[in-house]
């Protein structure tokens, strides 16, 4: 058994078994979508030429294989529901479901215009999809010149204008179109229609759900011939006319030993950081929560209790809150997306105790 592996014991009394708190990998889960890609490179470089265009790839999805660890070959659902409950913290006594989904998306087309149910509307009326909303986040991996995105509606739409344009195949013009950078992030709650447009890659950290409204899907169809499935009566009730506004964020600096380190946006179903750094960066685990750990750029490795492990670009790692003390020492310079569950007061807090001004906190913090 290796040192990576984690000391496992069982008691002479009981059967419970004990796994000391160890960094694992996710594989990830490649999902064709019609306005997807045929090449994943740069950040996949082996995923091209591919025979179905790739349009997300899930990299927290629960029926995701554990690659590496205690739990490899287990799924992540299953892993989520067997660890210890200190490797998950305090947050988080009883399972549940696991909270937070990870995605790279990769359109070479337009996403359908699309809208996301709350969690009261969800509970209500999606209970046969676990009824859980969706609030999200894109953060902008790469963006090629003229790039853009729809996010929110222009001032005054209201419902009947909504109708209109779609039945009309007008519906563009009622939205806020946003220019997109390289490293712009964006916060998308529930109930705001969007679209994301070609020629970028978005890595999207979400509130667990898979819960879509399409709106308008531009007269494309399957491979059969048919028009995918449109949901207009529930994204009217839905749609939030009085505030439909999207928003881009302003990212908050954080204090971090040894590296440059953002707040991204945080709200009470995710905290995304981005953290970039080329000397070893030490590092702590929370109580609790869990923390994710997604790499866009770079490679290195994980140290921890005298184990290590390499990390490379497209990964995701489930740090455990039980890990304690552990350090990420790059072989080059590596740009990753820490992702937790927050505490949204003591988040505040300590964003102001570090020297941010209270009114910029809007800017990134979305109770």
């Amino acid at each position: 058994m290796t040192a990576a592996a984690g000391e496992i014991f069982r008691a002479r009394r009981g059967r419970r078994l004990t796994v000391n708190p160890e960094p694992f990998r996710i594989e990830p889960k490649f999902v064709p979508r019609i306005w997807g890609m045929r090449s994943l490179a740069p950040l996949y470089p082996e995923k091209t030429n591919l025979s179905d265009p790739i349009g997300e790839v899930w990299l927290t999805g629960v029926d995701c294989k554990i690659a590496t660890g205690s739990f490899a070959g287990k799924t992540l659902g299953e892993a989520w529901r067997e660890m210890p409950a200190e490797w998950r913290g305090t947050f988080f006594r009883e399972p549940g479901d696991f909270p937070i989904l990870i995605k790279f998306i990769f359109p070479n087309d337009k996403l359908s215009i699309q809208v996301h149910p709350d969690d009261a509307y969800a509970a209500e009326h999606e209970k046969a999809a676990d009824g859980r909303g969706k609030t999200e986040m894109w953060h902008v991996v790469s963006a090629e010149p003229g790039a853009s995105l729809l996010l929110g509606l222009k001032p005054g739409v209201t419902r009947e204008t909504f109708v209109k344009a779609v039945e009309s195949h007008t519906l563009e013009h009622l939205f806020q179109r946003h220019e997109v950078q390289t490293g712009d992030t964006y916060f998308v709650a529930a109930g705001i229609p969007h679209t994301i447009g070609p020629h970028m890659v978005i890595c999207e950290v979400q509130e667990y759900s898979d819960i879509t409204y399409r709106v308008y899907d531009y007269g494309r169809v399957d491979s059969f011939g048919k028009p995918r499935e449109l949901h207009v009566a529930k994204a009217l009730e839905v749609i939030k006319f009085c505030h439909s506004q999207g928003v881009r964020t302003t990212p908050l600096r954080m204090p971090a030993e040894r590296a440059s380190r953002t707040l991204l946006a945080a709200s009470p179903y995710f905290a995304a950081e981005r953290w970039e750094f080329l000397p070893a960066v030490p590092c702590s685990s929370n109580a609790a929560f869990f923390e994710l750990l997604t790499v866009l750029a770079g490679k290195g490795y994980i140290h921890w209790r005298g184990s290590h492990m390499m990390y490379d670009q497209g990964e995701c790692w489930v740090l455990p809150a039980s890990l304690g003390r552990y350090s990420l020492q790059p072989e080059l310079k590596s740009a990753v997306i820490r992702s937790y569950i927050p505490n949204m007061a003591s988040l505040s807090a300590d964003l102001l105790k570090s020297g941010v001004a209270k009114e910029a906190l809007a800017g990134a913090v979305f109770a």
